[in-house]
């Protein structure tokens, strides 16, 4: 089914402007070619702040890091936005409609499609056309994966054959057949199935062997009878009485989730109150969650989700009042602190740092916060892994942070 309402809308637009900064670029970048050396030079500041106008969700960088690709929330319409980077500045060029709620987005390991979970369906984009000046019309179609499904969060296999999609509403992940959805125009007999989990599935994270599909679900499945322990998010936290059972890491077969998704399901590992984003170390042996109502981040022994379940917790971290979005460059993780459900949820936040290797120390591990703006909510890296790219949900604005020149706030 084809979006019905998409309108390409260019938008003249100045965000924000930083000069070239006098660390340089490495020898790969400049082996890589003068373009691409002036798209990933650092900003001037350590951690400067671009003005959108909407709320921004997704943040995906092309491969080159030259451009970016925003999903907004806006008033005036929502859609996709196209930013370029080029000498330290990041410049709002354009911003395509999107009928729905464009959220998570992926881009696949080609590099010609930008697949957006939006709320009703999932759309298609195709990215040579959102970057041609001028442009096309990109949207290649759409394919719904229910109508009431809340599509959230996308990701892709490897090599780009298969997509799942985490639906939120409707407690399921949808498996799509990519290359039969791109053959066949992206229409709906390309779903193969969908995955059956609990409450408020979230997270999308491959191990990166591609055999393991790593998901969150805010609420365990009822039919775990896991104990009463969380309560509602939001409540005064002396007064109200607990009335969920803890949400899961839920593991899944990728091979076997491509042919019979709705038997595809590993195992379920207990993970705080209300877990919701979830990364994975680079060597895969180490997953990350934020567990947004227990106001920490949980690791785990990756082997252990898979096994004995009762050793896969080896590590509790505090951080700030509800946690979202979560990165891991190297050897630390990055955590938003939203407070998405505070007095003043729109007030500036901060971005928790940890050292993977002290995750055990639990506090101990954190190495500082970095300021950031209004409910902090996702991350993008720039391809040479130089600059992190913060999605600052309420204030409406992309946050540039420089990873070789961390702007940490310590305590001490």
């Amino acid at each position: 089914m084809r979006v019905c309402f998409i309108k390409r809308v260019a938008i003249a637009g100045l965000a924000a402007l930083f000069v070239l900064s006098p660390f340089g670029t490495s020898l790969a970048e400049q082996e890589a070619g003068r373009r691409v050396s002036a798209c990933n030079a650092p900003p001037a500041s350590a951690n400067s702040f671009v003005s959108l106008p909407g709320h921004p969700f997704g943040v995906v960088p092309t491969r080159d890091g030259c451009s970016l690709f925003v999903s907004m929330v806006s008033d005036s319409g929502n859609g996709t936005a196209l930013l370029q980077r080029a000498d330290g500045r990041l410049i709002l060029k354009h911003l395509f409609r999107v009928e729905g709620l464009p959220l998570g987005m992926v881009m696949t390991h080609d590099g010609k499609l930008l697949v957006v979970a939006a709320q009703k369906n999932v759309v298609f984009m195709d990215v040579d056309r959102m970057l041609a000046e001028p442009g096309g019309d990109p949207i290649l179609g759409s394919i719904s994966d229910g109508a009431s499904a809340g599509s959230i969060y996308v990701n892709v296999t490897a090599d780009d054959e298969f997509l799942f999609v985490s639906d939120e509403l409707a407690a399921t992940i949808t498996v799509i057949d990519l290359k039969k959805a791109r053959s066949s125009g992206f229409a709906a007999s390309a779903i193969v199935g969908k995955i059956p989990v609990g409450r408020a599935p979230i997270a999308l994270t491959f191990s990166p062997d591609g055999r393991w599909l790593y998901t969150t679900s805010q609420v365990a499945p009822a039919n775990l009878e896991w104990p009463i322990e969380c309560k509602p998010e939001g409540a005064a936290s002396a007064t109200a009485a607990a009335k969920n059972p803890k949400g899961a890491i839920i593991v899944v077969d990728v091979e076997r989730a491509k042919t019979d998704p709705a038997s595809s399901i590993v195992s379920y590992v207990p993970a705080g109150c209300s877990p919701v984003r979830l990364a994975i170390s680079p060597a895969g042996d180490r997953a990350f969650v934020t567990a947004r109502n227990s106001k920490a981040l949980l690791a785990f022994d990756t082997a252990s989700l898979r096994g004995d379940a009762s050793k896969a917790l080896i590590g509790t971290v505090p951080v700030g009042i509800a946690p979202v979005g979560i990165e891991v460059v190297d050897k630390q993780v990055f955590v938003t602190n939203s407070d998405r459900f505070g007095a003043k949820p729109n007030a500036r936040q901060t971005l928790t740092v940890i050292d993977t290797a002290r995750i055990a120390q639990g506090a101990g591990a954190i190495q500082g916060t970095i300021q950031a703006g209004g409910f902090p909510r996702g991350f993008g890296v720039s391809p040479d892994g130089r600059t992190l790219f913060v999605s600052n949900f309420s204030s409406n604005e992309i946050q540039i942070i420089d990873l070789k020149h961390l702007p940490i706030e310590t305590s001490k």
